[in-house]
């Protein structure tokens, strides 16, 4: 097993080896993350996270960490946890409450599959917040994120304010 994976269990986890998260900032208190495991959230933690917001949601797929196990995690590390899953587009309820938990104490890890929802869903909720569509745009794109396609959305949330 190299450096860069480990074998897991936890819980109701699956045993298997799987590469480390990685944390992907996309703002300075703002990061994002693919699959998660507790190894992941303990080392979030330990890496000066103060809070996790789960995007997955449970049964997405037969190999994930239930979002139990990974909140028990992250209240084990001392770390908030919120869950905001989303499985296909977003709603205005998701954006609100996305935008709640990015006002909590950061710096903040977000995760889901591969962190593309995530991202979208930040920069939604940044939006909604008043920030600059295209400096979301531009942010989630040094990040490794393309998400252009959402830029009439980000503009017509970022008009409300």
């Amino acid at each position: 097993m190299s450096i860069m994976s480990r074998l897991i269990y936890f819980g109701r986890c699956h045993v298997q080896e799987l590469p480390m998260a990685t944390f992907i900032p996309l703002a300075h208190t703002v990061s994002v993350a693919g699959v998660m495991t507790p190894d992941d959230i303990a080392r979030a933690a330990e890496q000066g996270f103060r809070s996790v917001i789960n995007n997955r949601p449970d049964g997405e797929s037969p190999d994930q960490c239930p979002g139990a196990d990974l909140e028990a995690a992250a209240r084990g590390a001392g770390l908030g946890y919120t869950a905001i899953p989303v499985a296909q587009g977003f709603s205005m309820e998701q954006v609100t409450a996305m935008a709640g938990a990015l006002a909590g104490e950061g710096p903040i890890l977000a995760f889901c599959r591969s962190g593309t929802r995530s991202t979208n869903l930040w920069a939604l909720a940044e939006a909604s917040r008043g920030a600059n569509p295209d400096a979301l745009i531009a942010a989630a794109a040094a990040a490794g994120y393309d998400i252009s396609g959402l830029a009439p959305t980000l503009a017509s949330l970022a008009a409300r304010t």
